[in-house]
């Protein structure tokens, strides 16, 4: 089953081929068409499935291919929140690479580096943004980025996240997005503390487990 299949645009299949994309895994091809639908995904998958691309590629395709607002606007439109630094990078380098051909900006948000880039990055404008919960409370409370236009929320990696504490973070970030928009949880396992993410933050999510 090739990528055109899922339902993505030529757009971005035809890049696909040339990374080197030529089959899905299992997760991106269960998950993919459940986001290109509009419908909350709750994925319970391991680190190493092909996750990123899972929610990556569908959340580009929603996000330019389908129509919306022209890059560079100052509010980002898709959003991933996710536990460490490393894993940020790692995202944001594939995400980067997944919207190039639809000239998405990417950026990319985490503690234990100077700020002030970040800031002036968030200032030109961006649509998509990749960050860990605590260095993005730090920009919500100095007010360098606004949540409101968020269409497309994803929890990578939750139950990691959450058991290093960042519940109170989390919560805190989804409450800033917008209620109408489309959310996706992947996490290895689903703890109690996942659950009740699920029932306040969801609604109605298809199932995927690898």
């Amino acid at each position: 089953m090739p990528f055109s299949t899922l339902g993505l645009s030529p757009v971005l299949c035809t890049p696909l081929a040339r990374l080197g994309y030529t089959r899905p895994t299992p997760v991106q091809s269960e998950s993919i068409p459940i986001v290109l639908e509009g419908s909350d995904l709750l994925a319970r998958a391991q680190t190493g499935t092909g996750k990123t691309a899972a929610f990556g590629l569908p959340m580009i395709d929603r996000l330019s291919v389908r129509g919306g607002r022209p890059s560079g606007s100052r509010r980002p439109r898709g959003l991933v929140l996710v536990p460490t630094r490393e894993l940020a990078q790692q995202v944001h380098q594939s995400l980067q690479t997944y919207g190039a051909p639809a000239n998405l900006r990417v950026t990319v948000i985490f503690g234990g580096v100077s700020i002030r880039p970040q800031f002036q990055a968030l200032r030109r404008g961006t649509d998509i943004v990749v960050a860990t919960p605590g260095r993005l409370i730090d920009h919500m409370q100095q007010r360098t980025i606004d949540l409101s236009g968020v269409e497309i929320l994803v929890l990578d990696e939750a139950d990691r996240m959450l058991d290093m504490g960042f519940m109170p973070d989390v919560k805190k970030i989804i409450q800033k997005c917008p209620e109408k928009r489309h959310t996706s949880l992947f996490s290895a396992t689903i703890p109690p503390i996942i659950e009740t993410i699920i029932q306040w933050a969801m609604k109605d999510p298809e199932t995927v487990e690898i």
